[in-house]
């Protein structure tokens, strides 16, 4: 398995804080150019995600550019702002034809593990809900067996 570990253009532009809505675009071109990257390098399929609001700007763009990649993986999905369940980030989960891994913490404030069912169950590509019991949004990979459940769902979903 090879990864491409990168940081989005709004990171790269400051250190910290949010990422501002007006660059989002740029943030999925970042993503993009990184695809191209992964393509060039290894012969396998090539897989895109992100925490938070990486992973749905990696899945915005793969329901924008169909087949640019071969399947997402989505860590701690922020579905809506904190508290505000009535704000849901879903407009582009029903053009989404990538198979997708997501891992969610069932106490992540972005989402209920109930509210994160009914939003996969939008997509009409394959995907798998890994559960992780008593993680928050950071998943604290430290306390929770993350990459070992995201690994073998992301083998399983091949």
């Amino acid at each position: 398995m090879v990864v491409l570990r990168f940081d989005l253009p709004f990171r790269l532009r400051r250190a910290s804080g949010p990422p501002h809505p007006s660059k989002a675009a740029e943030d999925r071109e970042g993503i993009a150019a990184a695809v191209s990257v992964m393509r060039e390098l290894v012969p396998v399929p090539v897989w895109a995600g992100g925490h938070s609001y990486g992973g749905r700007q990696a899945s915005m763009l793969a329901s924008e550019r169909p087949g640019l990649v071969d399947a997402l993986l989505l860590l701690s999905y922020p579905l809506h702002p904190p508290a505000k369940p009535e704000k849901l980030r879903t407009e582009h989960l029903p053009g989404l034809h990538t198979p997708a891994v997501v891992v969610h913490g069932s106490k992540d404030p972005f989402a209920t593990p109930d509210e994160m069912r009914s939003a996969l169950a939008l997509i009409p590509a394959p995907t798998t809900l890994v559960e992780l019991e008593g993680a928050r949004h950071d998943l604290a990979p430290d306390r929770f067996p993350v990459v070992e459940r995201a690994v073998a769902a992301m083998l399983d979903l091949r």
